[in-house]
């Protein structure tokens, strides 16, 4: 049987609230398979002088140099039709899912020597969020013997974590 003191509380509590802080400051990290646009556009000046609507007539397009299949067989034409006709960052995320399914090698001769596979920044985060808790409490709430978390904004707000 386990004792619940002011003590542990006071631990649990604490817990949470580093667990809090870790949740948060995942949130706006990159993955494996991302790159900024800053390496993006190292990739682009290697494949294509940094031409984003280039197309020689070589059967690759844009500045990343994608093939027609690949660009249609990851979303592309959602864009266009061609990826020569699509905005940088249209083709920038495209060639994130290019990225995630085969890795910096899709781009052999300027993937990898230009940052890919080692720069894991999202080219396009979205708003940083500040969570503001004033109060958290750690626990088995559910009966599955995994910590949960409870947290309470400054505004009331409840936030739950199940484990």
């Amino acid at each position: 049987m386990r004792l619940t003191t002011r003590k542990n509380r006071h631990a649990l509590a604490l817990a949470a609230a580093v667990c809090t802080a870790l949740v948060a400051s995942l949130a706006g990290t990159g993955s494996a398979a991302a790159a900024s646009v800053s390496t993006w556009e190292k990739v682009a000046q290697c494949e294509s002088s940094g031409d984003w609507s280039i197309n020689t007539g070589n059967g690759y397009y844009g500045g990343l140099q994608f093939d027609l299949s690949t660009w249609n067989a990851y979303g592309g034409q959602q864009y266009a039709a061609y990826p020569h006709q699509a905005t940088e960052n249209q083709q920038i995320m495209i060639a994130e899912k290019v990225l995630a399914a085969q890795g910096p090698s899709a781009w052999p001769q300027c993937g990898a020597s230009n940052g890919l596979g080692t720069d894991t920044q999202n080219p396009f985060p979205g708003p940083s969020v500040t969570l503001n808790f004033s109060q958290t409490v750690g626990g088995n709430y559910n009966g599955d013997k995994v910590s949960d978390l409870f947290a309470k904004d400054s505004s009331g707000n409840l936030f739950v974590w199940t484990g």
